[in-house]
């Protein structure tokens, strides 16, 4: 059986972020439909901080089945290669023969900041135009992208802690999408004002305090993704009308809202709803224009294996990728 293997560069050929953003809504609410198996991921914890994790699913309507494998090393930062490395494979739903085998870190980066935008799109006020970005890695950039396609951003503001990477930043960012990008001194200064804020960063301390918040603000929150590190301040969660991608992951591994729970100011009934049930309409969402409304992103499995079912299709209509003969057959006699 034909395997399609794709490449960082091939999969931003072929999978744009504004067909991203509707794949990601409609796995979403087929999820939220029970239409899909997503459980929780599996990590084991390596030296220095580092994690290899996996993270099956499947969504029956599309007959697709697959597991990304991800390496997780936050002492990546500031070299030439991404914190998140791995492969998304895709296996044929009667027989487990391999059908796709793709770069993770490319579909992550992509499929997140989408994920996000669609999170933007159902809570985010019509007219919020001023966004801040926290972090200035391959999420920030991506993130950017996403927002772009959601909202009318007329003015950008970004922090990073190393001064360099924020002002190339701001100005690489400028040049591709053409819109205001300014690099600031402090996350303060991001966020005062901002009617979006993405934190896009590897902190495992608060880096965004709900005391600079506006009313009507909304936050996708999506650097944080284990239990014991977080982004917001629990400050920052309890102001927010707080949605997940996946109530049982938030908690399990969102130290953005187990610490403020830890904290005693929000409990379990603080989370109220996923985004899927929004999409479905069985949750309510934003009520007025000066809410605060949180999305905490985590990633699940699901994202990953359809935007897999979606590349694999994409390659064979195009002839982009590689194809090898993989899946293992009985050997005669044996």
């Amino acid at each position: 059986m034909t395997t399609v293997i794709l490449t960082q560069r091939e999969i931003r050929q072929l999978l744009p972020m504004t067909e991203c953003i509707e794949q990601m809504a409609e796995v979403l609410t087929a999820l939220a439909r029970d239409e899909a198996t997503s459980p929780l991921r599996w990590g084991m914890r390596l030296a220095g901080g580092a994690i290899l994790g996996m993270m099956p699913a499947t969504l029956h309507s599309r007959r697709a089945l697959g597991l990304k494998i991800v390496a997780v090393f936050p002492h990546n930062h500031g070299t030439p290669f991404d914190s998140h490395q791995g492969l998304v494979t895709l296996f044929d739903a009667e027989t487990g023969a391999p059908r796709a085998i793709l770069d993770a870190t490319e579909v992550t980066a992509i499929r997140t900041a989408a994920v996000s935008a669609v999170a933007t799109r159902v809570l985010a006020r019509e007219a919020a135009d001023d966004l801040a970005i926290l972090g200035a890695g391959t999420q920030a950039w991506t993130h950017l992208e996403a927002m772009l396609c959601v909202r009318p951003v007329r003015r950008v503001r970004v922090f990073s802690a190393t001064p360099a990477n924020r002002e190339a930043f701001a100005r690489q960012a400028e040049q591709r999408f053409a819109v205001e990008v300014r690099a600031v001194d402090s996350a303060r200064a991001a966020v005062e004002g901002a009617s979006l804020v993405c934190t896009t960063t590897s902190a495992r301390e608060p880096v965004l305090l709900g005391d600079w918040l506006a009313p009507g603000t909304h936050v996708n929150a999506v650097g944080a993704c284990v239990p014991s590190a977080r982004e917001l301040d629990a400050r920052a969660v309890a102001r927010a009308r707080l949605y997940v991608d996946r109530c049982e992951s938030a908690l399990a591994e969102s130290g953005d809202f187990l610490l403020a729970r830890a904290e005693g100011v929000v409990d379990d009934a603080h989370i109220l709803g996923e985004l899927g049930e929004l999409l479905c309409g069985a949750c309510e969402g934003r009520r007025s224009d000066d809410d605060v409304t949180l999305f905490k992103s985590l990633g699940l499995g699901i994202e990953d294996v359809a935007v897999a079912h979606y590349l694999h299709g994409r390659a064979l209509a195009t002839g982009v990728g590689v194809q090898v003969e993989l899946g293992g057959r009985r050997r005669l006699g044996e």
